[in-house]
């Protein structure tokens, strides 16, 4: 049986050399690739394919698209029996967190090599799941992260330095709850400042 396999990656080259190499397994066709997380689900609804292999950096939230777990949520929300797997450069504990949560089955580095994606590909079309061992165990490790989703989503708004005011506006809340959210996700996270805890939130995947 043919496992028809859509492939997202906002980076041509890489999402090309893919596709190559996956092309060569006699059980595997790519039906359909994509070069964003927006394309990624209207090609998904549109061929239904049996695995998707996403790309976790596509654009992303807040108003710029889709990324690739949010991709695999609307997924597994509308299209039935579509497995999603992602395969990035930025394996950090939250972003393996966030995948699980929203049903992904397989999580990879992108050193990972064409054979052993193959591999999942094929095993999350059973039914299984594969997350690579390196990846789970610093997940385990950095243990949940400790802002509320209002305070993510915040913190996020701010990592390029906007000023309160247009955090606020573009968040739909007051410039005071904005301070209190931003205050709350400094002290939780020991850091000096907004930007300081920008960053560790963003290293952890908790952004």
């Amino acid at each position: 049986m043919t496992i028809r396999v859509l492939l997202a990656d906002d980076e041509n080259l890489i999402r090309e050399a893919l596709a190559q190499m996956l092309a060569l397994e006699d059980d595997l066709e790519i039906v359909a690739q994509a070069a964003s997380g927006d394309e990624a689900l209207a090609v998904a609804l549109k061929v239904r394919p049996d695995v998707a292999v996403l790309d976790l950096q596509m654009p992303g939230r807040h108003g710029e698209g889709l990324d690739g777990i949010g991709v695999a949520e609307e997924i597994a929300a509308r299209l039935d029996g579509c497995g999603c797997i992602i395969v990035t450069s930025h394996g950090r504990p939250g972003h393996l967190k966030r995948a699980l949560a929203v049903g992904v089955r397989g999580f990879l580095p992108k050193t990972t090599s064409a054979a052993i994606l193959a591999e999942v590909v094929r095993k999350v079309h059973d039914g299984g799941r594969h997350v690579d061992p390196e990846l789970a165990a610093e997940a385990i490790g950095a243990g949940d992260s400790p802002l509320t989703p209002r305070e993510a989503d915040v913190l996020e708004l701010a990592v390029d330095g906007a000023p309160v005011d247009e955090i606020a506006r573009r968040a739909s809340l007051s410039p005071g709850t904005v301070r209190n959210y931003l205050s709350s996700a400094v002290s939780k996270l020991g850091a000096a400042n907004r930007h300081d805890a920008c960053a560790t939130a963003r290293r952890m995947g908790w952004i």
